[in-house]
């Protein structure tokens, strides 16, 4: 039942009484009735013509009482959030699939969790530095030698991140690197 029906009718009223009293029409009255909220003058005039608050009118009754909507816990299993987070490794040397093949298994494992975004935020962002550190050591021309252990530098920086964040996964259920905010 609507919140403008209970009280016309807690004052026995009927919609053509109320509609007589507030200058609202009836066809007005009856789709407020059927759900749609009052706004503005509306509003104010149903809340005159009824003496009651207009805070009253704003309050949604679910009719059904068996209806319940419970907001169900994210359920956080670590040692598939490990395995998310060690996935990455096998695809470090091709850099979109570092990224891809973590977000797969976090839907796959139904793990759409803060810490799994982390991990793929994670990777997504040394996926974006990667080539900018790279290309930043190639400018510097150190010659092939050094271009070279760059390039391993960066790769372990990553297994590094990765390995570091899934022992801390394992010791305190959290990450050792994480983002301020998730890019997922």
């Amino acid at each position: 039942m609507s919140k403008l029906k209970e009280i016309r009718e807690q004052k026995n009223l009927t919609q053509e009484e109320l509609a007589e009293s507030s200058g609202i029409s009836v066809r007005t009255i009856q789709r407020i009735e059927a759900g749609t909220q009052p706004k503005g003058h509306t509003l104010r005039v149903l809340a005159k013509a009824l003496e009651t608050k207009e805070s009253e009118f704003q309050k949604v009754e679910i009719e059904n009482e068996n209806l319940e909507i419970k907001e169900q816990p994210i359920l956080i299993d670590y040692s598939l959030i490990k395995i998310i987070n060690l996935s990455s490794i096998p695809c470090i040397l091709l850099p979109p699939l570092n990224i891809l093949l973590p977000l797969i298994l976090m839907f796959k494992l139904k793990q759409k969790n803060n810490l799994a975004k982390q991990i793929i935020s994670i990777q997504i962002l040394w996926t974006v530095l990667a080539p900018i550190t790279f290309m930043l050591g190639i400018f510097l021309k150190p010659g092939p030698a050094l271009t070279l252990i760059i390039m391993i530098l960066i790769i372990l920086s990553n297994v590094f991140i990765i390995l570091r964040n899934a022992a801390e996964i394992d010791k305190h259920k959290k990450l050792f690197y994480k983002l301020n905010f998730n890019m997922i």
